[in-house]
């Protein structure tokens, strides 16, 4: 997929893109524009080591060629335009990298999050209750073989996931529009649970750790007291990890700065054992 260029757009970058059409190069400069990447210079090398040999040179903010040959190869020299957010290539994207509502699982709380997920190429991610999508987005740009499946009850935030994905370089990203624990039916088994929200519906919990196999993760992150007595009756039951994340933000005080704590989050992660059901 086209957007999955998203994800190698870095500064400096050179890298080449086999065209799949005469309009491949078209779109690929439409993509860089709209992501920031206008300055990106674009070399279109049509029919090499043919007669009809041709380089067709421009950068993406002003390409001009809406068509061209349909057998070529695209090189990509990365130029991130001046006002353009910066997107690393490890956990912990600025909040601003997402469209979201509120619901968002905040930037060093997220690194945290996924650390203790710990992604490996070609395993699977179920995030339950996905939000705005960012736990699995961020699993599936750890290594282009990683996957995620997202549930998320809501239509509108659903939508809103797959332009995150999309956005961010990861369309793959499957999106299940469902409450869980019934939307949890029939999905491949995973190598890694991670439950954003809704840790008191019925039965949710139970699920997740069901459907784990032995050696798989879980990872459970809550700001409320109903749930975090949960994830304490969990811990002790099969151990693992219970941390409080707290994180505090410099902002004005009058003439003077200040510290602003944000909602502690107390995250659960655990590695289900081959003897644990």
């Amino acid at each position: 997929p086209l957007a999955a260029l998203a994800a190698a757009l870095h500064p400096g970058r050179r890298f080449l893109v086999l065209g799949e059409g005469p309009g491949t190069p078209a779109r690929v400069a439409a993509l860089l524009r709209d992501t920031g990447w206008g300055g990106t210079r674009i070399r279109v090398l049509e029919q090499l080591g043919g007669d009809r040999e041709r380089l067709l040179d421009g950068t993406a903010a002003d390409w001009p060629y809406e068509r061209t040959d349909a057998l070529h190869v695209l090189a990509l020299d990365c130029v991130r335009d001046p006002d353009t957010l910066r997107l690393g290539a490890v956990p912990g994207l600025p909040d601003e990298a997402y469209e979201h509502d509120g619901q968002l699982t905040k930037r060093y709380v997220r690194a945290a999050t996924l650390a203790a997920l710990a992604p490996a190429p070609g395993e699977l991610l179920w995030d339950v209750g996905g939000g705005s999508g960012s736990i699995g987005i961020e699993w599936m740009r750890s290594h282009p073989s990683c996957r995620a499946v997202a549930v998320e009850r809501s239509a509108e935030r659903a939508e809103r996931i797959t332009r995150n994905a999309d956005r961010l370089g990861v369309p793959a990203l499957r999106v299940v529009t469902a409450p869980a624990p019934a939307g949890l039916a029939g999905l491949p088994v995973p190598d890694a649970v991670f439950i954003g929200g809704g840790l008191t519906a019925p039965g949710l919990l139970d699920a997740c750790w069901g459907a784990l196999p032995a050696g798989g993760r879980l990872v459970a992150n809550t700001v409320t007291l109903e749930s975090e007595a949960l994830l304490a009756e969990r811990h002790r039951r099969h151990g693992g990890e219970l941390v409080r994340l707290a994180v505090a933000t410099a902002v004005p005080v009058g003439g003077f700065t200040g510290w602003r704590q944000a909602m502690p989050v107390t995250q659960w992660s655990v590695t289900k054992g081959s003897e644990e059901r």
